[in-house]
């Protein structure tokens, strides 16, 4: 499973302008369940249960908020670029500016897990994370985080 088939150019939102982390998870829950047709509270619910056992924030701006989700049937995945960063308890105290909600099915095979690896990867390269950080529009950032080669380097 690749990450494009969990986030899709849709669910790339930017400038999202949340006064904290809590607010920052219920406006993700709310996009998520509109996508998704989960419950809201239940996607919120979730995630803050998985933040108390330890801030999904990586370090570097960067966070990967996750869980797994009853009736949930295929992983979903939304990209969220802060319009200014967001206190988040990251590992490094730093605040956050760029965020991947990854919500799992509950009974999730391997393959969905990996998903959440390749995620955490692409985030760690300094490259990628400048790049989506000045990325003009939701279809650069999605080719970005996707790994999917860009228009202008096809021609390179």
């Amino acid at each position: 499973m690749e990450i494009s088939d969990v986030i899709s150019v849709e669910d790339v939102v930017l400038d999202l302008r949340p006064e904290s982390k809590t607010r920052l998870l219920k406006a993700l829950s709310a996009h998520a369940a509109r996508r998704t047709g989960c419950p809201a509270a239940e996607i919120s619910s979730t995630l803050a249960a998985r933040e108390k056992l330890g801030s999904t924030g990586l370090g570097q701006g960067v966070a990967i908020p996750h869980s797994r989700l009853r009736g949930l049937q295929t992983p979903y995945g939304a990209f969220v670029r802060l319009a200014a960063p967001c206190a988040f308890e990251a590992i490094d105290d730093r605040d956050v500016d760029l965020v991947v909600l990854l919500l799992l099915p509950e009974a999730s095979p391997q393959e969905h897990l990996n998903v959440l690896a390749k995620i955490a990867r692409r985030l760690r390269d300094v490259e990628v994370v400048a790049s989506l950080r000045k990325a003009g529009d939701a279809a650069t950032c999605h080719r970005l985080l996707t790994d999917q080669p860009l228009k202008s380097s096809a021609a390179a």
